[in-house]
């Protein structure tokens, strides 16, 4: 049986999951971003107990397809932008298809109408979050992470972060660094 989990997106969620589960009695055999796999059927009383558990940590049981659906999408860009080592330079249309067992269009038009957003935007978020992380770490070049992130130029990353964040990134960079520079003067660093 799978049940779904919604905002489980990190590492520390996962083991904040696998102790719920374990305090109402059952064992994890898979657990990914999203997702729980177990041996056994739930429950209504510790279904209930597992969806009050995890409530406390701001996690939700899913229990309706869409959602369930709608989850699992968000999970498999997160997944492709942010947890895998490169980001694949496919389709996202095909990527999220052949991910996920659905039509793209069935996958769109469930995503539009429960969530308000398109997917696309959505990924484009996503991928501009990940480009904030690169410009803190401050390890690449502008170029190259418009590369890394599969943008056709350095003026269409720029673009698309001026729109997204209201800033450009060189000045998002500015203020990373000013704001370093002020903890240092505070005495933090």
């Amino acid at each position: 049986m799978r049940l779904f989990i919604k905002f489980m997106v990190s590492l520390r969620c996962k083991m904040v999951v696998r102790e719920e589960l374990r305090k109402i009695g059952i064992v994890a055999v898979v657990m990914d971003l999203g997702m729980v796999e177990i041996l056994e059927e739930i429950t209504k009383a510790q279904h209930d107990a597992l969806k009050v558990n995890l409530a406390k940590f701001g996690l939700q049981l899913l229990d309706d397809k869409h959602s369930v659906l709608i989850e699992k999408i968000k999970t498999a860009i997160i997944e492709m932008i942010h947890c895998q080592g490169e980001m694949p330079a496919v389709n996202y249309a095909d990527y999220l298809s052949e991910k996920l067992g659905y039509d793209y269009a069935y996958l769109s038009n469930i995503f539009t109408e429960v969530k308000g957003t398109t997917i696309l935007q959505f990924i484009i978020i996503q991928k501009i979050e990940k480009v904030k992380e690169f410009i803190l770490y401050d390890e690449l070049t502008l170029a190259e992470i418009a590369d890394k992130m599969h943008y056709s130029s350095v003026g269409q990353l720029t673009r698309e972060f001026e729109k997204i964040t209201g800033l450009s990134p060189s000045f998002f960079k500015t203020l990373k660094q000013k704001r370093k520079q002020n903890v240092a003067k505070a005495g933090y660093m």
